[in-house]
């Protein structure tokens, strides 16, 4: 006799299945009075932990980069519109390469890395090697089932920054440390 198979739970299905419930319930933040959405790039003095609220349900995209990755400068300008296309998200970058305790505590291997956090804690991983405005849109839906803007497009100002869409020159030092 056969019998039929039960759906994998939700954990366990592809992120990319928008008919499914949101995994993460995000409390949207007010955008009242806020006139420009953009990311912030935090500096070398400034720690994650300072930006994220461990005891709220507000969520925050953060991204691990580095200036002379060219997957980060090719992502940088559909990251850069993010804040535009969800207003009552957060969006964070850090320097991978500045924030090695935080690259390391987080599971960061590799750059870009997005994780999506609720409070100070991290929900999602964004694992897709086609890193656009639209998978990008895609994976906040799904993760969160909230819906992006549909004005929003790549502009030329995004481009331009915030996070760095011309790559830097420099060593990895850690790169270069790890295969000696």
């Amino acid at each position: 006799v056969l019998e039929p198979v039960p759906p994998a739970p939700a954990e366990e299905q592809n992120g990319t299945d928008s008919a499914k419930a949101p995994k993460v319930n995000c409390e949207e933040r007010n955008t009242t009075g806020i006139e420009r959405f953009t990311l912030q790039i935090l500096n070398v003095s400034q720690d994650l932990m300072e930006f994220l609220n461990p005891n709220s349900s507000d969520c925050t995209l953060v991204l691990f980069y580095t200036p002379w990755c060219r997957f980060s400068a090719s992502l940088a300008p559909h990251f850069n519109s993010l804040p535009r296309a969800f207003p009552t998200l957060r969006f964070l970058a850090l320097d991978a390469s500045q924030h090695s305790s935080l690259s390391t505590r987080f599971g960061t291997v590799a750059v870009p890395n997005i994780l999506l956090f609720q409070g100070a804690k991290p929900m999602a991983r964004f694992n897709h090697t086609d890193r656009t405005l639209e998978t990008l849109k895609d994976f906040i839906f799904n993760q969160t089932g909230i819906e992006a803007r549909s004005d929003v497009a790549v502009t030329e100002e995004d481009w331009e920054g915030p996070l760095p869409s011309v790559l830097t020159k420099g060593i990895d030092w850690l790169l270069l440390f790890s295969v000696l």
